[in-house]
This record gives structure tokens, C-alpha cells and sequence, in this order.
């Protein structure tokens, strides 16, 4: 039952949210108390998966691999808890930031469809119900990036839903011809069939299908470029649910296909996961260096951070995906604490243009070490969770002899950390305007998720020994 629970509970949420949307308390209180829920059924999953080990649900009681299969090891387990801490930052955040319309329209409910879908992509066993969640995930984060009707939101919109599609698509005619060639759907099963097809060259072509499929998902080089065409339009609470989820679900599906399915391919695949690793972090590195937009520059940020995970991936050690496991916890705390940042600045001057903002250092001491935790961490300064997160991955590509990678690494960290001094001089530390519009608070809805996430940030660094040993069960449970 624990596996299936923060399904269930997300799938409840969205429906009462729905029901009781012309009683804006009732729905809002709702929003957050489902978001607490899922939050303590991701606890309770990682609690009873780490006590008895992997956790299986045969739905209908339809036996494998010929029924639906929900499963939960501690990669899965993590990532519903951390989808569960994003679900509840965002709702409460969203109390003091979404516009009554969004709401009545149908934000709280959405919401937590896409959570659901979230973890229904992380609990499943079954590729053609990888798709499915995928899908409800798609149609979701839509209307929810569309909702409000702004210009910029719906031509973003469709550059987001077009790719997203193709995507899709892709990784249909993938999961089609797996079924043609194994005569099954559930990856275990697949699994072991595919070890017996004597079709290598067609094992390796749907390899590259869901490599795009799922880089396409991801923003991976060269297939990006929707996101930071598309992640700046909607509300912050709708982009920072974005960042911190959407695109680690396509990483997600990345690593359980590579270790799972394909891993035999293993003279191919590595070499080009880490060649697009390695292009995929300079391109957002540099796309961020040239933004004077906070919440432009924060998107491609999210591209940058998503050549790490690649790297651990490319690397497949053991050691390197634990660094891609702790790096995926890191990066979700601190990209999704970020961009709630760059909404309480909006909220305070009025403008996300840093070249407009400046002063805040002085008059918003507490705001200037809310940034400073994420974005120092983003960079990889010790003690803080990217440190440690960076450290497990250049560990291993130099016991694995793979320096270019970590050359690039090293460098992207560096250019990191210019990014977010360019942050902070030109919205913390020059003088402000005379012109500027300031207001002197926010809503307390808007500090305590930021408030957590900052805070979660330092404890992840500091608490680094026992996570990253949490981290190493679950790779090994990958291989």
C-alpha cells in the first residue's frame, strides 16, 4: 500500500482542490494539506524501503510482467520525497503569489495532477505506463505554464507542448518496437528478453530513440532549447515546480534505462552520454553567463546542472551514480529555492531585469543569505550540498580516467560561480535606483518555503556522510 500511496494521495488532492474551487480558503488549506501528505508518504516509502527493500504493488493483482507493476527502491523512494518537498514548498508559497483567477481556474488542482504524475513516473515498472505519466505530466504542466492567458506564457506554451510532444512520440515508437522485438512492457522482463534478441543493431537504434526521447525531457544538448524559451513565462510557483521536477523526471528515466535496459551497450552509450554531458554544461553555463534576466539566467541554469547528472550516468560506477543520485537531491533544493528567490525580488522591486534592481543587500539582509545558501552551493562551495555532490562525481571520473569530462566539470563550476556573483553585484550589492519602485515586505507564505529550502541546502552539506551513504545503497541497487 505504501507504494501506492502518494498516487492516490495526489490523484485525492486534485479532486477536492477541483470540487471546492468556488471556496478559495477550503482550496488553498487543501493544497497544502495534500502537499503534506505526499510529502509524509515519500517519508514513509523511504523509511519502509530502506528497512525491507524494494517494494512491489501488482495492480489488480495481476502477476509480472503480464499485470500493472508499481515499484519503489530508494532511487524511486527518494525521488517521491523530494517531489513531495517541492509539491508543499510550492503550495505554500503559491498562497502569497498565485492571482485569485489562477486559482478559480483551476492552479491547486493542476498542481497536484502534475505531482501525480510525478510519481506515478517514479513508481512505475512498466514502459508503456512510463508514457502514460509522462502524459499526464505533459498535459499538466500545459495548461498550468499557459494558465493566465499572457502572451509570452502561451507562445512559450507552445514551444513547450510542440517538443514535448515530438518527445513523446519518440518514445511510443520506442516502446513499440521493444514490444515487437521482447514480447513484453514491464522493464524487468524486458530486461532479460533483450539479453536473448540477436538484433544488436536494433536494440542499439530504440537505445538512441529513448536517449533522444528522454534528452528532449531533460533539455540535454542540443535539444534545450524550448526550455529557456519557455520556463520564464509563468508564474514563479509554476517555474520553480518546473525546475525543481520536470526535467530530473527525464533524467530519472535516463538512468533507469541505461542501467536497466540497455546496459550491455555499454561500448556505445557511455562515450556519448558523456560527450552530450560535458556539451550540455558549457552551453547552459554560458547561455546563463550572457542573461541579464534573473529568471532567463536561472533557466539555463537548470541546463547546466543537468550535465552532471549526465556525467554520473555516462560514468556508470557506483560511485558516479550516487554522485548523480546526492547531485539530483542537491540540485532540486537549490534550483527550485532559487527561482522562489528571484520571486520574492519581483515582488519587493518589480522587475526581474538585473540591471533595474540593485540595493537589496542593505535592505533585505535576511532575502541576501536566502540567495547566498542555494546559489553558493550551485556553484559547489564547501561545506555546502554541491561540494560534496561535485566532489562524489569528479571522484569518479578520475578513478574511471575520464579527465576531459572532469576538466569541463571543474571549469562549468567556475563559470557557475561567476553567474551568481553577477547576481548578487547587480541585485545585491550595487546601490539601487533613486526611480525604483520598493515594497518593504512580502506575505510570511513566501518566506518560510524559501526559508526551508535554504535550510534543507546547508543541512544536505552538512549531513553529507549518511545521505551520500543513502545514495550508494540505491546506485547499487541500480546496477
Amino acid at each position: 500500500m505504501s507504494v501506492i500511496l502518494p498516487i492516490l494521495i495526489s490523484f485525492l488532492t486534485g479532486i477536492a482542490t477541483l470540487l471546492f474551487r468556488d471556496r478559495r480558503p477550503i482550496q488553498r488549506a487543501l493544497s497544502v494539506l495534500g502537499a503534506a501528505a505526499l510529502l509524509a508518504a515519500g517519508l514513509t516509502l523511504l523509511a519502509v524501503v530502506w528497512r525491507e527493500g524494494v517494494q512491489r504493488l501488482e495492480v489488480g493483482n495481476w502477476p509480472a510482467p503480464f499485470g500493472i507493476v508499481l515499484s519503489a527502491d530508494l532511487f524511486s523512494a527518494i525521488m517521491v520525497v523530494l517531489t513531495g518537498l517541492v509539491g508543499l514548498t510550492v503550495a505554500i508559497y503559491s498562497l502569497g503569489s498565485i492571482d485569485p483567477d489562477r486559482e478559480r481556474f483551476g492552479f491547486h488542482p493542476l498542481l497536484h495532477i502534475l505531482l501525480m504524475g510525478v510519481c506515478g513516473a517514479f513508481l512505475t515498472a512498466d514502459l508503456f505506463n512510463l508514457y502514460v505519466w509522462f502524459e499526464v505530466m505533459l498535459i499538466a504542466s500545459f495548461v498550468l505554464m499557459t494558465l493566465g492567458g499572457e502572451r509570452a506564457q502561451l507562445e512559450g506554451g507552445i514551444k513547450y507542448v510542440t517538443l514535448n510532444l515530438m518527445a513523446s512520440a519518440l518514445f511510443l515508437v520506442g516502446v513499440g518496437i521493444l514490444y515487437g522485438i521482447t514480447g513484453a512492457l514491464n522493464m524487468a522482463d524486458i530486461a532479460q528478453r533483450l539479453a536473448e534478441v540477436k538484433q544488436p543493431g536494433l536494440v542499439l537504434a530504440v537505445a538512441f530513440l529513448f536517449l533522444v526521447a528522454f534528452g528532449i525531457k531533460a533539455a540535454v544538448f542540443p535539444l534545450f532549447f524550448w526550455l529557456p524559451a519557455s520556463y520564464h513565462t509563468p508564474p514563479v510557483p509554476v517555474t520553480a515546480l518546473f525546475s525543481g521536477l520536470l526535467t530530473k523526471v527525464g533524467v530519472y528515466a535516463l538512468v533507469r534505462v541505461f542501467t536497466l535496459l540497455f546496459a550491455q551497450e555499454g561500448e556505445f552509450i557511455p562515450p556519448v552520454l558523456l560527450t552530450i554531458a560535458g556539451l550540455t554544461m558549457v552551453t547552459g553555463v554560458l547561455g546563463a553567463v550572457a542573461q541579464t534576466e534573473m529568471r532567463r539566467l536561472l533557466s539555463f541554469h537548470i541546463i547546466s546542472q543537468i550535465g552532471y547528472l549526465l556525467m554520473g550516468l555516462g560514468l556508470r560506477t557506483p560511485l558516479a551514480l550516487a554522485g548523480t543520485i546526492f547531485f539530483m537531491a542537491h540540485v532540486i533544493l537549490a534550483k527550485t529555492a532559487l527561482f522562489l528567490v528571484s520571486g520574492i525580488v519581483h515582488r519587493l522591486r518589480g522587475t526581474y531585469d538585473l540591471k533595474k534592481l540593485g540595493g537589496l543587500y542593505r535592505t533585505q539582509p535576511v532575502l541576501t543569505v536566502l540567495f547566498l545558501l542555494p546559489a553558493l552551493s550551485l556553484a559547489g562551495l564547501p561545506p555546502l550540498s554541491g561540494f560534496f555532490a561535485k566532489l562524489a562525481l569528479v571522484q569518479a571520473g578520475l578513478e574511471a580516467g575520464q579527465f576531459a569530462i572532469v576538466a569541463v566539470a571543474l571549469g562549468v563550476s567556475m563559470l557557475t560561480l561567476f553567474s551568481m556573483m553577477k547576481i548578487w553585484n547587480e541585485a545585491f550589492w550595487k546601490p539601487s535606483g533613486e526611480s525604483m519602485t520598493t515594497v518593504s515586505s512580502c506575505p510570511t507564505t513566501l518566506w518560510l518555503p524559501l526559508g526551508l529550502l535554504a535550510a534543507l541546502t546547508v543541512a544536505l552539506g552538512l549531513a553529507a556522510g549518511p545521505l551520500f551513504a543513502l545514495s550508494l545503497q540505491a546506485a547499487e541497487q541500480l546496477k
